[in-house]
């Protein structure tokens, strides 16, 4: 076991990037979502501001933590965590204060994304893009109105043809959700409620994907799933008969923010990046290939009418009644984890 640890840790730090890219050229370590910055937008920084990108990608807001808090941030300049784990990592000294003059682009945001609880008055974070977790449906291989709730997901039709995140915070979300209770209950009896229910879809769940979920929906393999807006909806536009729902439990509902990791090397080519990122024409660029909402409110009259209408992207508010963002759960955490493990290994 001890071997296995630290062969594994070994790998990991291979992977860690390293000072500088080239003799003299300044460089970013970006460390991000899969498939979550258009590469056109990096080689347009880079050709603008000369400076050099180098994107290293996770899956889960786990493991981005797991490795950051391993290594103390060191090896990255800017990473791209959820809401709840800005406010743990703001928690244990994990981030650095931004500095706002070097950000004017800050003020394009929209102020109803800023000055959440996870981080008062935006110290450590700026939002990148925000969404909903919710159901995506195969309308070719079931029935439109087959599912309006999380609750659909145990019927018996969709056994062995369901697609859960790899995320442990949206799986128990789930089974939270479909019993009356917050994604953000911390009563343990609760938490062991939602696992019991969740253990009797499992039986249903054919593949757990975080990197790129729509693709199963799109090859067949999966006829229904629960994944983030922004993949439901570059399915959609790829074949019209993948639907996107928003349950009736309430979806859940997320932002995901620009921090800089304690450790960063570059912190003033950060900077120079978030703000790049913060221009209208920018923020309008992303939002229309990934698909997700823009937090930027100085973006929003320029996007295609289609996308700024279209509600798989931009939810009203309709859509997102009952919805919650996820908050830091602090030690109640532990139980949390303890119940996935258990869902994840079959016990």
């Amino acid at each position: 076991m001890m071997k296995t640890f630290f062969t594994a840790l070994a790998a990991l730090l291979l992977l860690t990037p390293g000072a500088s890219f080239a003799s003299g050229g300044k460089v970013l370590y970006l460390f991000n979502w899969s498939e979550y910055m258009p590469r056109e937008i990096l080689e347009q920084f880079t050709e603008e501001a000369g400076v050099k990108v180098v994107e290293t990608t996770y899956d889960s807001n786990e493991a981005m933590y797991a490795k950051l808090k391993l290594l103390q941030g060191d090896g990255y300049d800017l990473a791209v965590p959820s809401a709840e784990y800005v406010s743990r990592m703001r928690k244990e000294g994990l981030l650095v204060p931004l500095n706002k003059t070097l950000l004017p682009n800050f003020k394009n945001l929209d102020p109803k994304l800023l000055n959440e609880a996870f981080d008062p008055d935006n110290v450590f974070s700026v939002p990148y893009m925000w969404g909903t977790t919710g159901v995506s449906l195969n309308t070719g291989k079931f029935p439109a109105d087959s599912v309006s709730g999380y609750a659909d997901l145990w019927k018996p039709e969709f056994k062995g043809s369901l697609l859960l995140p790899d995320e442990m915070r949206s799986v128990m979300g789930i089974g939270l959700k479909t019993l009356g209770y917050s994604i953000n209950d911390m009563d343990p009896a609760h938490i062991e409620e939602a696992y019991a229910l969740l253990k009797k879809l499992m039986p249903s769940v054919k593949i757990f994907d975080s990197g790129n979920p729509k693709q199963a929906l799109l090859n067949g393999e999966a006829g229904a799933a629960v994944l983030w807006n922004g993949e439901a909806y570059v399915a959609n536009q790829e074949n019209s008969a993948i639907a996107y729902i928003y349950p009736k439990e309430g979806a859940l509902k997320w932002v995901d923010n620009m921090v800089i990791p304690k450790g960063a090397k570059h912190v003033e080519e950060a900077h120079a990046f978030i703000n790049y990122i913060l221009r209208p024409d920018v923020a309008v660029a992303i939002s229309e290939e990934l698909g997700y909402a823009t937090p930027n409110a100085a973006a929003m009259p320029l996007l295609p009418q289609e996308l700024r209408e279209n509600p798989i992207a931009y939810p009203t508010p309709d859509d997102l009644r009952n919805s919650e963002y996820e908050n830091d759960l602090g030690p109640v955490l532990a139980l949390y984890e303890k119940a996935w493990t258990r869902l994840k290994t079959g016990n």
